[in-house]
């Protein structure tokens, strides 16, 4: 979870109008939060602080999940889980501008080779693109 989003969800009341429908949805579901400096309580309500090996976490949460689990934000989390094989699917969003921005870290900097199967794409304003992928480990 991005720390800078889940400081914005934190520092709304529950009942805010600022909560958009996407973020409102997302509150609404169970959160397992995987960290090793976060303490409760949360603002969260229903929540959950894991602590310990990031991989063997997810692991297990897959086993015992009936509905497919997401992660957001995190670069350092999901990278850890893509190494370790636990990623089924990878959305990227394109934003259509051109940054320049020098001394940014690739997002996926120092990961391995994967293939990438498209599975699905949505355009949003006829300018944003959501493309869902299956990873696969490039032999």
């Amino acid at each position: 979870m991005y720390r800078t989003h889940s400081a914005i969800v934190a520092a709304s009341p529950p009942a805010s109008e600022s909560y958009d429908e996407w973020v409102t949805r997302m509150m609404n579901l169970p959160a397992t939060i995987v960290s090793s400096t976060l303490q409760g309580p949360l603002n969260w309500p229903d929540a959950t602080i894991a602590t310990g090996d990031a991989a063997k976490i997810i692991a297990r949460l897959k086993q015992d999940s009936d509905v497919p689990l997401r992660s957001h934000g995190s670069l350092s989390l999901n990278r850890s889980l893509l190494k370790a094989g636990l990623v089924d699917r990878i959305q990227v969003t394109l934003f259509p501008v051109i940054c320049g921005q020098p001394g940014a870290d690739p997002i996926f900097q120092g990961a391995a080779d994967f293939d990438l199967e498209l599975l699905e794409t949505q355009t949003f304003d006829n300018h944003t693109q959501q493309l869902t992928y299956r990873p696969t480990l490039h032999a």
